[in-house]
Protein backbone atom coordinates (compact mmCIF):
# COMPACT_ATOMS: atom_id res chain seq x y z
CA UNK A 1 0.00 0.00 0.00
CA UNK A 2 1.40 3.50 -1.20
CA UNK A 3 2.15 5.57 2.40
CA UNK A 4 1.57 9.06 2.29
CA UNK A 5 4.23 11.09 0.93
CA UNK A 6 6.56 12.73 3.61
CA UNK A 7 7.65 15.30 0.81
CA UNK A 8 5.12 16.23 -1.95
CA UNK A 9 5.95 19.02 -4.73
CA UNK A 10 3.37 19.84 -7.35
CA UNK A 11 4.25 22.18 -10.10
CA UNK A 12 7.62 23.94 -9.27
CA UNK A 13 8.89 26.73 -11.12
CA UNK A 14 11.74 28.82 -10.26
CA UNK A 15 14.54 30.13 -11.27
CA UNK A 16 17.42 32.96 -11.30
CA UNK A 17 16.10 36.15 -11.97
CA UNK A 18 15.13 36.46 -15.71
CA UNK A 19 16.02 32.82 -16.21
CA UNK A 20 13.13 30.36 -15.34
CA UNK A 21 14.79 26.82 -14.54
CA UNK A 22 12.13 24.44 -13.18
CA UNK A 23 8.64 24.02 -15.87
CA UNK A 24 6.11 22.33 -13.34
CA UNK A 25 8.47 20.04 -11.40
CA UNK A 26 6.28 17.20 -10.03
CA UNK A 27 7.85 14.51 -7.17
CA UNK A 28 6.86 12.55 -4.03
CA UNK A 29 9.38 10.98 -1.83
CA UNK A 30 7.47 8.34 0.49
CA UNK A 31 9.15 7.76 4.50
CA UNK A 32 11.47 5.63 4.63
CA UNK A 33 12.35 5.64 0.97
CA UNK A 34 15.33 6.65 -1.17
CA UNK A 35 14.66 8.39 -4.32
CA UNK A 36 17.04 9.95 -6.67
CA UNK A 37 17.20 12.92 -8.60
CA UNK A 38 19.04 12.19 -12.32
CA UNK A 39 19.88 13.93 -15.63
CA UNK A 40 22.49 15.68 -17.41
CA UNK A 41 24.37 19.01 -15.75
CA UNK A 42 22.41 22.11 -16.19
CA UNK A 43 18.99 20.29 -16.27
CA UNK A 44 17.50 21.72 -12.89
CA UNK A 45 18.45 19.12 -10.38
CA UNK A 46 20.24 21.30 -7.81
CA UNK A 47 17.58 23.95 -8.38
CA UNK A 48 15.26 21.27 -7.65
CA UNK A 49 17.17 21.30 -4.37
CA UNK A 50 17.27 24.70 -3.79
CA UNK A 51 13.64 24.86 -4.11
CA UNK A 52 12.75 21.99 -1.49
CA UNK A 53 15.08 23.50 1.28
CA UNK A 54 13.78 27.15 1.07
CA UNK A 55 17.24 28.37 -0.67
CA UNK A 56 15.34 29.65 -3.80
CA UNK A 57 11.78 31.17 -3.82
CA UNK A 58 9.22 29.29 -5.78
CA UNK A 59 7.48 31.35 -8.64
CA UNK A 60 4.71 28.81 -8.62
CA UNK A 61 3.37 25.74 -7.01
CA UNK A 62 3.62 24.14 -3.57
CA UNK A 63 6.13 21.79 -1.25
CA UNK A 64 4.69 19.89 1.15
CA UNK A 65 6.79 18.39 3.92
CA UNK A 66 5.64 16.42 6.69
CA UNK A 67 2.04 17.09 5.89
CA UNK A 68 2.76 20.78 6.11
CA UNK A 69 3.43 23.49 2.80
CA UNK A 70 6.61 24.88 3.09
CA UNK A 71 6.28 27.49 0.22
CA UNK A 72 6.55 30.35 2.22
CA UNK A 73 8.53 29.42 5.08
CA UNK A 74 12.18 30.18 5.44
CA UNK A 75 15.02 27.90 4.97
CA UNK A 76 15.77 28.22 8.77
CA UNK A 77 12.41 26.82 9.78
CA UNK A 78 12.16 24.16 6.97
CA UNK A 79 15.39 23.04 8.20
CA UNK A 80 13.66 23.01 12.15
CA UNK A 81 10.90 21.05 10.32
CA UNK A 82 13.91 17.93 9.48
CA UNK A 83 15.24 18.30 6.19
CA UNK A 84 18.98 18.46 6.27
CA UNK A 85 21.29 18.90 3.09
CA UNK A 86 24.64 17.26 2.29
CA UNK A 87 25.52 20.42 0.07
CA UNK A 88 27.28 19.87 -3.69
CA UNK A 89 30.97 20.72 -2.57
CA UNK A 90 31.11 20.05 0.88
CA UNK A 91 30.67 23.53 2.55
CA UNK A 92 32.72 22.97 6.16
CA UNK A 93 33.22 25.63 8.37
CA UNK A 94 36.80 26.55 8.18
CA UNK A 95 37.17 27.95 11.95
CA UNK A 96 35.13 24.98 13.51
CA UNK A 97 36.53 21.64 14.70
CA UNK A 98 35.20 18.27 13.35
CA UNK A 99 33.65 18.13 17.03
CA UNK A 100 32.05 21.38 17.05
CA UNK A 101 30.54 20.81 13.36
CA UNK A 102 28.88 17.62 14.98
CA UNK A 103 27.69 19.36 18.44
CA UNK A 104 26.84 22.41 16.96
CA UNK A 105 23.42 21.45 14.80
CA UNK A 106 22.71 18.40 17.17
CA UNK A 107 18.88 18.19 17.41
CA UNK A 108 16.26 15.06 17.20
CA UNK A 109 13.79 16.63 14.84
CA UNK A 110 12.54 13.13 13.93
CA UNK A 111 12.05 12.29 17.20
CA UNK A 112 13.15 8.86 17.01
CA UNK A 113 14.55 7.43 20.17
CA UNK A 114 17.89 5.89 18.24
CA UNK A 115 19.12 8.94 17.53
CA UNK A 116 22.72 9.98 15.37
CA UNK A 117 24.90 10.89 18.68
CA UNK A 118 28.62 12.28 18.38
CA UNK A 119 29.37 8.48 19.47
CA UNK A 120 27.22 7.29 16.66
CA UNK A 121 28.11 9.35 14.14
CA UNK A 122 32.27 8.32 14.77
CA UNK A 123 31.40 5.07 14.95
CA UNK A 124 30.10 5.58 11.06
CA UNK A 125 33.05 7.45 10.09
CA UNK A 126 35.72 6.77 12.62
CA UNK A 127 37.73 9.03 10.23
CA UNK A 128 35.92 11.75 11.94
CA UNK A 129 37.09 10.53 15.51
CA UNK A 130 40.06 10.65 14.66
CA UNK A 131 40.57 13.98 13.40
CA UNK A 132 38.14 15.34 15.94
CA UNK A 133 40.38 18.43 17.05
CA UNK A 134 41.07 19.39 12.78
CA UNK A 135 39.90 22.19 11.73
CA UNK A 136 37.34 21.73 8.53
CA UNK A 137 39.96 23.24 6.31
CA UNK A 138 42.34 20.61 7.78
CA UNK A 139 40.55 18.04 5.93
CA UNK A 140 40.92 15.87 2.72
CA UNK A 141 38.06 15.77 0.62
CA UNK A 142 36.84 12.88 1.44
CA UNK A 143 37.32 13.95 5.05
CA UNK A 144 35.01 16.93 4.51
CA UNK A 145 32.30 14.72 2.93
CA UNK A 146 32.47 12.43 5.69
CA UNK A 147 31.95 15.38 8.04
CA UNK A 148 28.88 17.24 5.78
CA UNK A 149 27.00 13.65 6.16
CA UNK A 150 27.91 13.77 10.10
CA UNK A 151 26.65 17.33 10.49
CA UNK A 152 23.77 16.40 8.29
CA UNK A 153 22.84 13.65 10.51
CA UNK A 154 23.74 15.10 13.79
CA UNK A 155 20.33 17.18 13.20
CA UNK A 156 18.19 13.63 12.96
CA UNK A 157 16.51 14.87 10.05
CA UNK A 158 13.62 13.33 8.83
CA UNK A 159 14.57 13.73 4.89
CA UNK A 160 18.48 13.95 4.60
CA UNK A 161 19.39 15.14 1.05
CA UNK A 162 22.73 14.60 -0.78
CA UNK A 163 23.98 16.74 -3.33
CA UNK A 164 26.65 15.18 -5.36
CA UNK A 165 27.76 13.54 -2.36
CA UNK A 166 30.25 11.21 -4.53
CA UNK A 167 31.95 13.91 -6.30
CA UNK A 168 35.75 14.36 -6.88
CA UNK A 169 36.01 12.03 -4.30
CA UNK A 170 38.39 8.83 -4.96
CA UNK A 171 37.51 5.60 -5.98
CA UNK A 172 37.89 4.46 -2.24
CA UNK A 173 36.18 7.16 -0.44
CA UNK A 174 33.36 7.22 -3.07
CA UNK A 175 32.74 3.13 -1.77
CA UNK A 176 33.07 4.74 1.63
CA UNK A 177 30.34 7.07 0.66
CA UNK A 178 27.93 4.19 -0.96
CA UNK A 179 28.79 1.89 2.06
CA UNK A 180 27.20 4.71 4.55
CA UNK A 181 24.40 5.11 2.47
CA UNK A 182 23.25 1.50 2.85
CA UNK A 183 23.53 1.49 6.46
CA UNK A 184 21.45 4.29 6.73
CA UNK A 185 19.18 2.80 4.08
CA UNK A 186 18.80 -0.28 5.85
CA UNK A 187 18.08 1.83 9.42
CA UNK A 188 15.28 3.31 7.53
CA UNK A 189 16.59 6.79 6.92
CA UNK A 190 14.46 8.60 4.16
CA UNK A 191 16.49 9.99 1.30
CA UNK A 192 17.13 12.19 -1.39
CA UNK A 193 20.32 11.78 -3.79
CA UNK A 194 21.71 13.17 -6.42
CA UNK A 195 24.47 11.76 -8.24
CA UNK A 196 26.08 10.44 -11.32
CA UNK A 197 26.97 6.88 -10.92
CA UNK A 198 24.04 5.45 -12.30
CA UNK A 199 24.68 1.48 -11.69
CA UNK A 200 25.59 2.44 -7.97
CA UNK A 201 22.12 4.36 -7.60
CA UNK A 202 20.00 1.53 -9.41
CA UNK A 203 21.21 -0.67 -6.00
CA UNK A 204 20.47 1.51 -3.19
CA UNK A 205 17.13 3.49 -4.68
CA UNK A 206 13.72 2.67 -4.89
CA UNK A 207 12.50 5.24 -7.17
CA UNK A 208 14.31 7.72 -10.00
CA UNK A 209 13.56 10.95 -11.51
CA UNK A 210 15.14 11.99 -14.70
CA UNK A 211 15.43 15.72 -14.91
CA UNK A 212 15.21 17.21 -18.58
CA UNK A 213 15.24 20.98 -19.21
CA UNK A 214 13.69 21.36 -15.91
CA UNK A 215 11.29 19.37 -16.23
CA UNK A 216 10.46 15.47 -14.95
CA UNK A 217 10.54 13.33 -18.22
CA UNK A 218 10.43 10.05 -16.84
CA UNK A 219 10.00 8.14 -13.53
CA UNK A 220 10.50 4.80 -12.26
CA UNK A 221 11.46 2.22 -9.89
CA UNK A 222 15.15 0.53 -10.24
CA UNK A 223 14.04 -2.35 -12.34
CA UNK A 224 12.50 -0.59 -14.69
CA UNK A 225 15.58 2.25 -15.02
CA UNK A 226 18.32 -1.03 -15.46
CA UNK A 227 15.87 -3.02 -17.92
CA UNK A 228 15.71 0.49 -20.31
CA UNK A 229 19.57 1.42 -21.32
CA UNK A 230 18.06 3.58 -23.88
CA UNK A 231 17.26 6.44 -21.14
CA UNK A 232 20.57 6.29 -19.71
CA UNK A 233 22.10 7.02 -23.41
CA UNK A 234 19.44 9.55 -23.81
CA UNK A 235 19.08 11.53 -20.88
CA UNK A 236 22.33 10.61 -18.72
CA UNK A 237 25.32 10.91 -21.04
CA UNK A 238 25.90 7.43 -19.99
Amino acid sequence: MKREPLLSARGLQAGYGASQILFGIDLDIEPGQIVTLMGRNGMGKSTTIKTLIGALGLRNGDIRFAGQSTAKLRADAIARMGMAIVPEGRQCFPNLTVREHLVAFADNRNGQSDAWTLDRICELFPRLAERAQNMGNQLSGGEQQMLAIGRALSTNPRLLILDEATEGLAPVIRDEIWRCLNLLKAAGQTILVVDKYVEKLIELADHHFILERGQVVWQGSSAELDGDRGLWARYLGV
